[in-house]
């Protein structure tokens, strides 16, 4: 049961000052939080709050963080999955180490690596000619494929 001047003042004053503040503060690190690519977590948010003049302490910026569904990135995940299947089948080395060409178009040597965005793993297969290092071709796809290294 509430008493009825408590309820009257609730009506006059429905938040309080601290609950207005935490709304503030919130939408302050929260734009901080978007501006890092949602990769900050609450130490530095309460750097970035600190730099703009704020005073705050870890423990509210982490709890605030909390209620507002606010995290770090940490790392990446591994997906679920096999690891470790059969061997997949290796070229015949008909190079042999030896990188030093006479002429070029010659020899041309090809690496496929991959790259961690925001929207998921993205694969690039580079193909160098020996004699002039320079690019001859490149293809970047979302999957690894076989149209990737062709």
């Amino acid at each position: 049961m509430v008493h009825v001047s408590g309820f009257y003042a609730w009506l006059k004053n429905p938040l309080s000052k601290r609950a207005l503040n935490d709304a503030r503060q919130t939408e302050l690190f929260r734009q901080a939080w978007t501006d890092s690519g949602k990769v900050y977590g609450y130490r530095k948010l309460t750097d970035d709050l600190r730099d703009q003049g704020e005073q705050v302490s870890e423990n509210r910026v982490a709890r605030l963080a909390s209620l507002a569904g606010i995290s770090a990135q940490i790392g990446y995940r591994r997906r679920p999955g096999r690891y470790g299947a059969t061997p997949s089948v290796v070229a015949t080395n008909a190079l042999d180490r030896q990188f030093s060409v006479d002429m070029p178009d010659r020899v041309w040597v090809t690496d496929i690596t991959y790259i961690k965005t925001h929207e998921g793993w993205l694969y690039l297969s580079v193909v160098i000619d020996l004699f002039s290092r320079r690019v001859v071709g490149w293809s970047a796809q979302p999957r690894m494929t076989s149209e990737l290294a062709l």
